[in-house]
């Protein structure tokens, strides 16, 4: 048997919430997808997620919830992160920080999709060894899932290839995310294992990384604090579909996807995505 599992990359703001709630039954559909991840750590006001948003992205059809350095930016997430099955922060963040560290997707043909998300530790904030935390997850989800996908969410090219390295072999797929440009690299490494360094952003490309660039070049300028409002125009979803030999556990394909939005459509008022908070200042993206 074989599965499809599509991986979105970060969700930025409202357009990005917009565009999946548009898009994402149709493309479930059309790409025959068994299993939706979902990066949404960037999907409150272009960073942290709320419990609202949460059960739009549930509604809206996506099964498994990534987060990475800006997990706890919403607190009103927390109870969400220690109660709910389908959403999970880094692994290897304290082993006292809230929420889990692995969670198990079941699909409607009976195939269970593993997702593991690491944080690099180069230009971020300080995280125990992701290496060391792979190694003592791996055989405990081997017994749960099926096919396993880890997400390295990190600033480096560098921890994202070498961490697919690491692990070819040993999971079905190692994607990274985090600085919300699309890498061209996607392949399937030597032992089965697809990978590729970055699957992008899901927002307004109009923009630098999701924020509108004259707030972010004013501040880049000046030194100055700017707010950094979330842009809206070119709106588009950026993903991966992975294809794996249940059997094997080994990929056989991977392929980049670009959805875009219909043109207008970003003008739209949408009554039930208005959780975006307030916009954050320059540095942090």
């Amino acid at each position: 048997m074989k599965i499809n599992v599509l991986c979105i990359g970060d969700v930025v703001g409202r357009p990005g919430r917009r565009i999946l709630a548009q898009k994402l039954s149709s493309l479930v559909r059309d790409e025959d997808i068994d299993c939706v991840i979902v990066n949404a750590e960037n999907a409150a006001g272009g960073s942290g997620i709320t419990p609202q948003i949460y059960d739009k992205l549930c509604k809206y059809g996506v099964h498994i919830i990534t987060l990475g350095d800006h997990c706890y930016r919403k607190r009103e997430i927390i109870p969400t992160l220690e109660t709910k099955n389908n959403i999970l922060r880094p692994a290897n963040l304290s082993p006292n920080s809230a929420g889990k560290d692995a969670v198990v997707y079941h699909t409607a043909k009976g195939v269970s999709v593993g997702v593991i998300t690491l944080i690099g530790r180069i230009y971020m904030k300080p995280a125990d060894c992701p290496y060391a935390k792979i190694d003592t997850l791996l055989p405990r989800l081997r017994n749960e899932a099926d096919v396993i996908f880890v997400e390295m969410h990190a600033e480096a090219s560098s921890e994202k290839i070498a961490m697919g390295y690491y692990l070819d072999g040993k999971v079905s797929c190692v994607f990274g995310t985090h600085t919300h440009v699309m890498t061209a690299d996607e392949r399937i490494l030597p032992q089965g294992t697809a990978c590729i360094t970055d699957i992008g952003m899901t927002g307004a490309h109009h923009s630098v990384l999701g924020r509108n660039s004259e707030s972010v070049i004013k501040a880049f300028r000046t030194q100055m604090p700017f707010p950094f409002d979330i842009a809206t125009d070119d709106v588009r979803i950026n993903g991966i579909v992975v294809t794996v030999d249940c059997r094997t556990r080994k990929a056989e394909h991977i392929r980049r996807l670009v959805i875009t939005e219909e043109p207008h459509s970003s003008n739209d008022t949408l009554a039930y995505d208005s959780d975006d908070g307030r916009p954050n200042y320059n540095g942090d993206f």
